[in-house]
């Protein structure tokens, strides 16, 4: 059996682990914790950086930070994870949809500005597949209105859009180190990066419960108390040490991946003859190997690829179900203008396996499956 994802283990994740437990300092912002947020802030170029206990956390944490209110409403594609639209709707949010280009499966930017309302407070573009969607033109959106935009790159560490690191181009940005991703946090984890320096104290306030004690164990006040709204965002340095193990070795992993997403593409470059379409990558971005994903003629066949795969022994799976057609999407969100590829482009999307220390053997076991699905 071919699994589609093996969580990343690099070697010094249980050293690490084992010296958070020693240290005596396990709960959160202990000596690891610490460490990732130095790394975080040193290669991102980030204002700051705060590891979250998941990346819906940090989604949660920005709405709180730009005050979403009840009867706001907030732009985003369909074609993205629940927690995306959830963070917003806990606060109240409308979530306002919009269609997918078919290349890439972000969000349509010349589809936005009409989208926008008196209502609307913020965009939340999805970088889905660890490539980026046009920022340049969804700033420029937001500068116009007095927008935020909260980047949601939970697939998008190292990867990036025009030299600059998905999640750093927004107001602020939100990673994920769920198993699936490229890095992991021990199974969960999350980062909240914050681009403009207005949100930063308050940031740190409501990932404590809403109170100071950051500034408290800094020596800034002399006891810490109740400020402002919050919940308990702080993943365990147990989480931060198994995290800070990978990116010590991040670049092992990101060029890995990278060589399993470049031998996959190579060897499915001629199904595109048969109507089958492989991953875009914009020219001015640059993709971290997140996912490989086919797109199959129809629903229909992607429903035969998927068992043919199964009878293989291949975990390939599906994506998402788009948000609006859901029973909750109904309720908390509405989609403006044409679903003309948000709906049709998620049926033929299939996603195959792809992790860190695959092996050429098992990814060419893949391959063979894949091309006899086709006669190829």
């Amino acid at each position: 059996m071919i699994f589609f994802n093996v969580p990343a283990y690099t070697g010094k994740e249980d050293a690490y682990m084992l010296e958070a437990v020693r240290s005596g300092k396990i709960s959160g912002d202990g000596l690891f914790t610490k460490k990732c947020h130095e790394w975080f802030e040193r290669e991102l170029g980030c204002a700051k950086a705060l590891l979250t206990t998941s990346c819906t956390h940090a989604l949660e944490m920005a709405a709180m930070l730009i005050e979403i209110q009840p009867g706001d409403e907030v732009i985003m594609p369909s074609y993205t994870f629940v927690s995306t639209a959830n963070a917003f709707v806990l606060r109240g949010a409308k979530i306002v949809f919009v269609d997918v280009r078919p290349d890439t499966l972000n969000i349509d930017e010349t589809k936005i500005e009409a989208a926008i309302t008196d209502k609307t407070k913020a965009i939340v573009p999805v970088h889905y597949a660890g490539v980026g969607c046009e920022m340049d033109t969804i700033m420029a959106i937001a500068e116009r209105h007095g927008l935020y935009v909260i980047e949601d790159a939970a697939q998008g560490m190292q990867a990036t859009y025009k030299g600059r690191a998905l999640g750093t181009i927004g107001h602020i940005g939100t990673y994920s180190f769920h198993e699936t991703k490229n890095y992991t946090a021990g199974g969960e984890g999350g980062l909240l990066i914050i681009n403009d320096e207005r949100f930063a104290e308050r940031a740190e306030v409501i990932r404590e419960k809403g109170t100071n004690r950051s500034q408290f164990f800094r020596g800034m006040v002399d006891k810490y108390t109740w400020v402002d709204i919050g919940s308990s965002y702080l993943p365990a340095d147990i989480n931060a040490a198994y995290l800070y193990a990978q990116l010590e070795s991040a670049d092992a992993v990101n060029a890995d991946r990278l060589a399993s997403w470049r031998h996959y593409y190579d060897a499915f470059a001629a199904l595109e003859k048969k109507g089958i379409d492989l991953p875009a990558i914009p020219a001015h971005c640059e993709h971290n190997a997140h996912m490989f994903y086919l797109k199959c003629t129809s629903f229909e066949e992607r429903t035969a690829f998927l068992e043919h795969c199964k009878t293989e022994e291949i975990l390939a799976v599906f994506h998402y179900i788009p948000l609006h057609a859901s029973p909750a999407g109904k309720r908390f969100s509405r989609f403006h203008g044409e679903d003309r590829f948000t709906t049709v482009e998620s049926e033929r999307l299939v996603r195959l396996p792809l992790y860190y220390g695959m092996g050429e053997a098992t990814r060419q076991r893949v391959i063979d499956v894949v091309t006899s699905f086709y006669g190829d």
